[in-house]
């Protein structure tokens, strides 16, 4: 038999320790996951609950009020989703500093924003390029399931699997794809966080195109604040 050279065996040697080392952490993964899927199902029930339970007190307080011949004036939203509208032509520095800042490089990036004060003065200065409003929870959902993808690394990955959002997010107490839904859409104390986490959004352009982007939207246009009405627009562009 011809002897096998030094290299060949060295070689083998470590492919076979590879793919140890390859299955013991598939193996480790898959244990973790069948562990975290009980919890996983727990928090998204837990999750429903609390929606479901909102939308029955707020119909019950609208009928309180109705009953007493008033009427219920909605808490002010917490949350924003801001839409890039026009290009880079007679684009102002101080105007393309924001949008930078923002995150929104591209036409139709789209980023969730927590409504305070500084983003409604930075919102002001960067109006006739943006368009925004106060998406619902189906809005974020499909956002996030569809559209949703992680800075990982600085790399844009696709939310395919908990693993990696528990990676870059456990240790707030996110481990799934639910928990970053609710963060959001809550405006929870790790927002910050899971917004910088979730890379802008890429929307197609809309179904039936759009109108005139220079003008407002209350004149007609495209641009600026749409309220509630942001959701169909997303809808369209899902």
């Amino acid at each position: 038999m011809p002897a096998v050279p030094e290299t060949a065996l060295k070689k083998r040697k470590r492919d076979e320790a590879w793919a140890a080392k390859k299955a013991a952490a598939a193996a480790e993964a898959k244990a973790h996951a069948e562990k975290n899927s009980k919890e996983i199902f727990k928090r998204a029930e837990k999750y429903v609950k609390e929606y479901r339970d909102q939308e029955a007190d707020l119909v019950r307080l609208k009928r309180d009020a109705r009953a007493k011949g008033g009427f219920y004036v909605e808490p002010e939203a917490k949350l924003m989703f801001v839409m890039r509208l026009r290009g880079l032509n007679d684009l102002h520095p101080q105007t393309r500093k924001v949008l930078q800042l923002m995150r929104l490089r591209q036409i139709h990036n789209g980023i969730f924003l927590r409504v305070n004060k500084a983003t409604i003065n930075m919102l002001k200065k960067v109006e006739p390029y943006v368009m925004f409003g106060y998406p619902n929870l189906k809005t974020v959902k499909e956002l996030i399931y569809k559209r949703g993808y992680g800075k990982v690394n600085k790399q844009r990955v696709p939310l395919t699997d908990n693993a990696i959002i528990e990676k870059a997010l456990g240790d707030k107490g996110i481990i799934c794809v639910e928990d970053l839904v609710h963060e959001i859409y809550t405006v929870g104390p790790h927002f910050t966080a899971c917004s910088n986490f979730l890379w802008p959004f890429k929307l197609s352009a809309p179904l039936g195109g759009m109108t005139k982007k220079r003008l407002h939207y209350i004149e007609g246009g495209e641009a600026g604040n749409r309220e509630d009405k942001i959701n169909a627009l997303v809808r369209r562009m899902n």
